[in-house]
């Protein structure tokens, strides 16, 4: 049963999709909104703790309690849902810029670097899942006459980027890390899967499987290639359907 840490989303509010992950039988560990939710989801054999985004001292204890709860981390998730984060963070404002940056791109760079300091550490087999639900940019729904939905912030649009080039980056670093796989995996709104998060983790589950089951060392290319979240895997190799 592999133990699986879920970052991006906080418990309640990804709930859904922690869910559909620890129904594929894994033991998951996922962020908390509150200490009272660490309690509310451990019967759903779900566990977690709190993290405060802004601060990368948080994310070393988040790590830290992770591995004390699972021993091992065997697959971790970094998921950017943008469609979640374009009603959370509407304004342009500047005061409100910080905490969405926080939120939205400092958080994921120090949990992506904590993350390589334990498992560079151990030098255990594991792998590292990088998922984007993503959402047009402001210019891209202004010039597309069948696309309704509500334009982004710039700082969500750029957070987005941000999160692709983050991802992209740590790929490259598997040619240093033969115990580390990494896996990039997009969504866009004319996915199927885009309309549910339960069923996105679920093939998100599964495609980690068939990762972890690679007979064939992965190669730099193919690690740093974004998947289209519902492919099918041939040959151990992930390919855009």
């Amino acid at each position: 049963m592999p133990n699986t840490v879920f970052i991006g989303k906080d418990l309640p509010d990804g709930l859904d999709f922690a869910k559909s992950i620890a129904n594929s039988g894994r033991t998951t560990f996922a962020c908390m909104k509150t200490e009272a939710d660490t309690m509310t989801f451990e019967t759903q054999n779900i566990f977690g703790a709190t993290w405060s985004k802004s601060s990368a001292l948080s994310a070393y204890s988040f790590f830290i309690k992770a591995e004390s709860k699972l021993q091992k981390m065997d697959e971790v998730i970094f998921y950017f849902d943008t469609n979640y984060f374009v009603t959370k963070f509407d304004s342009e404002k500047t005061d409100e810029i910080a905490a969405a940056v926080d939120i939205m791109i400092c958080s994921y760079m120090y949990a992506c670097a904590e993350f390589l300091k334990r498992i560079d550490k151990r030098r255990e087999k594991t792998s590292a899942v990088f998922l984007l639900r993503d959402y047009p940019s402001k210019s891209e729904i202004l010039s597309s006459k069948s696309s309704s939905g509500v334009a982004p912030s710039a700082t969500v649009s750029a957070a987005q980027e941000a999160f692709v080039s983050l991802a992209e980056s740590f790929a490259a670093n598997v040619s240093e890390r033969n115990y580390l796989s990494v896996m990039l995996a997009r969504c866009s709104q004319s996915n199927e899967l885009y309309k549910s998060e339960s069923n996105l983790a679920a093939w998100l589950a599964t495609s980690m499987d068939a990762l972890s089951n690679q007979k064939n060392p992965q190669t730099v290319k193919q690690a740093c290639s974004w998947n289209k979240a519902g492919f099918k895997i041939q040959s151990g190799l992930f390919f855009l359907r």
